[in-house]
């Protein structure tokens, strides 16, 4: 049997199923319905949306090695304790969950999740520092897709980089540390923290008349112009981060709130930003033509995929690819040929007439249009 190599997205997961395992049972303990279940919709949105996708390439690759036994055991244990969690609030979902997984493979559980122990807390697996540091990954990569979406630049287009400005000198570290996952995820070449948000991003100061009306009188006049008078900046990184700022007017000092002031970023040249508080990703949206290419060649792989899909081919036949493109398509795929043949399965991957008898499909996409046909190898000469 292959020994499981746990990852650091597995050791976030089993960490914060412990955790989860912890709160349920002490909100249970003390009547607390709402307690004992939010937090597993939390754990579950978690699980989805973020393990199971950076996890997918785990699940599916062909070889069973350290690191895909890892994924396999990681999930089994969440989704198993997940049903025994949800016993008392959803009983048919955690029996039809439980018979699945633990009945179907293991004859010595339990004939139901009801008749089963309740999970205890390993508490030595809770990791607290892995699961804040995760935490703020998470907010990254949102924030991350957020600089995207304003630029209108799709997830499958490569881009150069992205930076970010976190909340504190500690959470610095995370870019490092999880540089590999934010770069997957967002689909850049490098990640990088922001060396100071002013390459990225131009703050300005709004005062608001009604706040400061209300507490300063015939004074506000004077308070606005002060808080203008501030370097901006470092203003505006005060007031995200929820700090008051000090003005002097009249030979007095006045703390102004965050609330009193509007801060507006707007992103510099060549950058798409997105900010939540003190936290800030800057996406560099200049495209090369080396990037344009990869950006082509994806998008060539997922019509081939979903072909692959519509004539009935297994998982893990192998094909041979039939294309023929337009130019910018056609140096495009060839720049990216063992990518696109290791994505798809792909022996071959051939700028030629399509062979008769083949199930032909026509597409087009960034102005470029596509004419191909795949063809499986099972049986066939290379």
């Amino acid at each position: 049997a292959v020994i499981p190599q746990f990852s650091d997205l597995d050791r976030w997961l089993l960490s914060s199923l412990e955790a989860l395992v912890r709160d349920v049972t002490a909100a249970y303990e003390s009547y607390d319905v709402i307690g004992a279940t939010r937090p597993i919709e939390a754990f579950v949105d978690n699980l989805s949306n973020w393990y199971l996708r950076r996890s997918r390439r785990r699940f599916w690759k062909s070889e069973s090695d350290a690191d895909k036994a890892a994924a396999y055991e990681t999930l089994y244990r969440a989704l198993v304790t997940v049903s025994k969690l949800l016993a008392p609030s959803m009983p048919f979902m955690a029996e039809t969950l439980y018979q699945n997984l633990a009945r179907s493979f293991d004859d010595q559980a339990p004939i139901s999740v009801h008749l089963a122990d309740w999970p205890k807390a390993d508490l030595s697996q809770i990791d607290e520092a892995l699961n804040r540091q995760m935490a703020v990954v998470m907010k990254l990569a949102s924030l991350g897709h957020a600089a995207r979406n304003k630029s209108n630049v799709k997830v499958r287009q490569p881009l150069s980089e992205v930076a970010f400005a976190v909340g504190s000198a500690d959470e610095m570290d995370v870019i490092d540390q999880f540089q590999e996952i934010l770069e997957d995820e967002l689909n850049v070449k490098k990640v990088r923290a922001l060396g100071g948000s002013e390459e990225a991003v131009e703050y300005s100061l709004n005062p608001l008349p009604k706040q400061l009306g209300q507490k300063y009188k015939a004074l506000s006049p004077k308070v606005r112009q002060a808080i203008l008078d501030l370097p901006a900046k470092d203003s505006a990184e005060r007031l995200l981060a929820g700090l008051n700022l000090v003005i002097k007017v009249d030979d007095k000092y006045y703390e102004i709130l965050p609330e009193e002031v509007e801060v507006h970023a707007a992103a510099k040249e060549g950058y798409s930003v997105a900010t939540e508080g003190p936290y800030l990703a800057a996406l560099v949206t200049t495209i090369s033509k080396e990037l344009f290419y990869e950006g082509l060649a994806r998008e060539f792989v997922r019509r081939v995929q979903d072909q692959r899909k519509s004539i009935g081919l297994d998982i893990a036949d192998r094909i041979k690819i039939y294309y023929q493109a337009t130019a910018a398509l056609s140096e495009a795929v060839k720049h990216n040929e063992a990518y696109i043949a290791a994505e798809t399965l792909a022996l071959a991957v051939l700028d030629e007439t399509l062979p008769h008898g083949l199930v032909q499909a026509n597409d087009a996409f960034d102005g470029e249009e596509l004419h191909f046909a795949l063809q499986s190898v099972r049986g066939v000469s290379e």
